[in-house]
């Protein structure tokens, strides 16, 4: 029987983020993606992911916020996991400046009652400057954000905004892990992957040129062979 693969998406973020690693690693493993958007704690998140998936064991990939749920599961039932992939994602918590404009982009949505305005200040900032012209992939990102919905992605700012600093637990996880991150990833910079890095005894470390923050729809090809291989570590 394959092993499960658990994949938990970012903010504004749903299926089609893992959509090329479903298709592409679907010989070697059975994926599942999780819905965050019905939660507003990622110890909520955590849970409902612990309490929805069927396998007893399984693989765990996280993305930006997804990698916040991926950390609170290791915090919850470490011994679920087999495997831990965090992408594009970082363990210390919103510095205050960075919790103030979550709290402005919120506002700024509630008011607009539409995702257009954070769209146009956000995508610079998601992908690598070179896609911004690259329209479908632009559409895929503005179409999850439609399907996440205005409740859904402040139930998420909120989750975000109050989770817990998860730099204390990195040292026990024990699992074969992955840390890879676009070398342009100008929200989840490489340094703090860097961070997580030197305090993970058991991580392999992927840096991913000439790529922003939404790494599994920007380089398709190398994340699915770096999940690849690290699904075949025992």
């Amino acid at each position: 029987m394959k092993p499960t693969l658990v994949l938990l998406p970012g903010l504004l973020c749903d299926r089609a983020l893992w959509a090329p690693q479903i298709d592409a690693l679907a010989d070697v493993c059975t994926p599942w993606v999780a819905d965050l958007t019905r939660d507003d704690s990622v110890e909520k998140m955590a849970a409902r992911v612990l309490d929805e998936v069927q396998a007893a064991h399984f693989a765990l990939a996280g993305l930006s916020m997804g990698g916040y749920v991926a950390f609170e599961i290791m915090r919850q039932a470490p011994e679920r996991v087999t495997h831990l992939a965090l992408l594009d994602t970082r363990a210390r918590p919103d510095s205050p400046d960075e919790a103030e404009r979550r709290k402005t982009l919120m506002r700024i949505t509630e008011a607009a009652r539409s995702f257009a305005p954070v769209n146009k200040r956000m995508m610079p900032l998601l992908v690598h400057a070179a896609r911004l012209g690259d329209g479908e992939l632009v559409r895929i990102i503005q179409e999850m954000a439609d399907r996440t919905g205005i409740p859904g992605y402040l139930r998420q700012q909120q989750a975000i905004m109050s989770r817990a600093d998860f730099r204390p637990t990195l040292k026990h996880i024990a699992c074969p892990t992955l840390l890879l991150c676009g070398r342009q990833d100008a929200i989840t910079l490489v340094s703090f992957h860097e961070e997580m890095a030197s305090q993970m005894p058991h991580a392999r470390f992927l840096i991913l040129e000439q790529c922003g923050h939404l790494s599994t729809l920007e380089k398709p090809d190398e994340v699915n062979a770096a999940l690849r291989s690290w699904l075949g570590k025992h």
